[in-house]
């Protein structure tokens, strides 16, 4: 019998890509996490992607969540959390390390564990150690899931200060003095250790600014005037990182610039100033978030100054290796020179982190900007690139 006028099956519409939004993690920076990924989850496009919130707690556990990226906002001055949105206070999402098997599994004790689907990307928005420093992307190489952002190199570089300024010295780019505290000789030898700094200052000058060397944010980070304020910023910043990172302060205006891999390669934002906050010493983590002290963008620099810092911007993208986004920081000194701070693989990442600024004022909206990190991320392969 001939099947030709058999009605046919319609065709299955072709499956939308799955994208899993993962977010909070065990860093002092989990609050800003979340947030971003609320910002994330309510600029994606829903008719575009299927989405699949995963939150990590600060003990570690991966986390199915509410899909409520109202519940995801900074509420009297209190940051988020992912116990706070998680479905349950045991369950946990298993991600396979089987590169051919991308099936994400949510399981709690005493039940059967139950399949969530595959996914075809992660969009990780966590921020400092164990997400932004290359432990999250081994682990997404290992299960062969594509990713936005950089790759594990470039993740930890981006995170650990001392090895950045290393890099960026060794391409060329100017990064300001600084000296680094290991936690070796802090244990082997606090006193010397302590003089380091101090002999350090001497050379430099007043004020130095002390950083935990592996966090963002501005968190763990104190501006000490003079002597009798250095110990209590060592023990600040030993809080958060037992390497520490300590920093001459440079005389000049922020301007930070974006970039963004399009599909022939990186390219550089608009850059921003960050003005002097009228109620903080400096551009520190409540001046960030809490009080939302205003960048200017774009920034108030000539051609030349613009040109310059766009192009140093995406040398320092290069050098380190960077895939997707990056936010490049600078100071433009008195001399009139760019000196590089730092870059962050994942920047703040809320509408109103200066990384999306930068970029609206480019011409790239917040919703297209979430739209091409993910394509940028479909586009390549795990492994050696």
């Amino acid at each position: 019998m001939s099947t030709e006028n058999l009605p046919q099956s319609p065709e299955q519409p072709p499956r939308k890509p799955r994208v899993a939004v993962v977010f909070g993690g065990r860093s002092s920076e989990h609050g800003i996490s979340v947030v971003t990924a609320g910002a994330v989850l309510k600029a994606i496009d829903r008719t575009k992607y299927d989405v699949l919130p995963i939150g990590i707690t600060q003990d570690g556990r991966w986390a199915l969540t509410a899909d409520e990226p109202e519940r995801m906002a900074i509420v009297d001055r209190r940051p988020p959390s992912v116990d706070a949105l998680a479905e349950s206070d045991e369950g946990g999402v298993i991600l396979s390390v089987d590169p051919a098997n991308r099936e994400v599994v949510y399981s709690e004790p005493g039940s059967v564990p139950k399949a969530l689907g595959e996914v075809d990307v992660v969009f990780p928005v966590l921020h400092g150690p164990y997400g932004e420093d290359g432990t999250l992307q081994g682990l997404l190489e290992l299960s062969g899931v594509p990713y936005v952002g950089a790759g594990v190199l470039a993740s930890a570089v981006g995170q650990d200060k001392e090895y950045m300024k290393r890099v960026f010295t060794s391409f060329g780019l100017r990064v300001g003095p600084y000296v680094v505290v290991r936690p070796r000789e802090w244990d082997q030898d606090e006193t010397a250790a302590r003089k380091k700094i101090v002999d350090f200052a001497g050379e430099h000058g007043w004020p130095l600014f002390v950083k935990p060397a592996r966090a963002g944010s501005s968190i763990g980070i104190t501006k000490v005037d003079e002597l009798s304020g250095l110990d209590e910023a060592i023990a600040e910043a030993q809080r958060h990182d037992p390497k520490i990172l300590v920093e001459a302060a440079l005389r000049g205006r922020e301007i930070e610039c974006g970039v963004l891999e399009f599909e022939d390669g990186p390219r550089a934002s608009a850059p921003a100033e960050i003005p002097t906050p009228e109620a903080h010493a400096y551009y520190d983590f409540e001046a960030k978030y809490i009080d939302s002290t205003p960048g200017i963008v774009p920034a108030p620099l000539t051609p030349e100054e613009t040109a310059e810092v766009q192009r140093l911007a995406v040398d320092a993208f290069e050098a380190a290796s960077c895939e997707g986004l990056v936010r490049a920081d600078f100071f433009l000194t008195e001399d009139n020179e760019f000196v590089i701070n730092e870059i962050n693989t994942m920047p703040g990442f809320t509408p109103i982190s200066m990384y999306p600024q930068m970029w609206q004022a480019s011409g790239v909206s917040y919703p297209e900007l979430v739209d091409r990190l993910v394509q940028a991320a479909l586009r390549r392969s795990t492994g050696l690139r």
